[in-house]
């Protein structure tokens, strides 16, 4: 499976990237909203399982009318890093691991949504959603699918051995990534050379398109890279400046700051 084997399907707001795996079908919704969102669904049997919320309230009322248009059944709605959003699918069981409901109603997850919700107003649904189910181990069969609950700092990746795809939070090979300095750096290349190793058809995440194993070895030669420049700047702004330089025309000058920040606390 090739990361453009897909069938777009354009909406009046965002995009459905759809991918066939036999008798499973994998949607990726691209929002197009301000913060780049991304909603996955896994559907088998004529049943659907919906990863992570859209939240601002146009692509809440588009995917929704997207998923009753193809006439499946919702069996649940599995949220990791994105509790925001409150308002999807409400009559849905929502899933979540206990760390991840911390994460998305009192931790940091929660202190995202109440800047989002700042920054966008009244078109952002800054309600929160309520698990109804805990995860309560490694895995999780819903919607004739198994995932496998991979425990992360924050929350939890999701790997469908079906398909042999991996959800994460956050990849993106030609935008700049928070990386908490050199531990965190050092994790960040353990866990994707573990994808590589693994050799997944598919990367999702809930801020970018789907990747692939080619765009991990990129990720993986810019944090590598952004190590070297940390331990060869004197300070943030340098550090800063040398970054933009060699990725010039990366996205997320914000996640650089405050990976700048964490190389070099004030």
């Amino acid at each position: 499976m090739k990361k453009t084997d897909y069938k777009e399907i354009k909406l009046e707001k965002g995009t459905i990237f759809e991918y066939s795996f036999g008798e499973v079908k994998l949607l990726v919704y691209r929002t197009n909203d301000f913060i780049d969102d991304e909603a996955i669904m896994l559907v088998k049997n004529n049943k659907t399982v919906v990863i992570e919320s859209p939240c601002f309230n146009d692509n809440i009322a588009e995917l929704e009318q997207f998923i009753k248009d193809t006439g499946t059944q919702v069996e649940g709605v599995v949220l990791a890093y994105h509790m925001g959003g409150g308002t999807f699918l409400p009559n849905v069981k929502k899933y979540a691991t206990k760390k991840a409901n911390t994460y998305g109603t009192v931790g940091g997850g929660k202190a995202l949504v109440e800047n989002f919700t700042k920054a966008f107003g009244n078109i952002f649904d800054s309600s929160i959603h309520s698990v109804t189910n805990i995860i309560p181990g490694e895995t999780l069969k819903i919607a004739d699918t198994k995932l496998n609950i991979v425990e992360t700092a924050d929350a939890f990746d999701i790997v469908f051995p079906e398909i042999n795809v991996i959800y994460t939070h956050m990849l993106g090979h030609d935008c700049h990534s928070i990386i908490g300095g050199v531990a965190h750096a050092d994790a960040m290349i353990a866990e994707l050379e573990g994808y590589i190793n693994k050799n997944y058809d598919l990367i999702l995440t809930s801020h970018y398109d789907p990747e692939d194993t080619n765009d991990v070895k990129t990720k993986i030669d810019y944090v590598k890279n952004i190590k070297s420049i940390a331990n060869k700047s004197a300070n943030a702004e340098e550090f800063k400046e040398k970054v933009k330089s060699e990725y010039p025309n990366y996205s997320g000058l914000n996640y650089l700051d405050i990976t700048a920040g964490a190389f070099f606390p004030a």
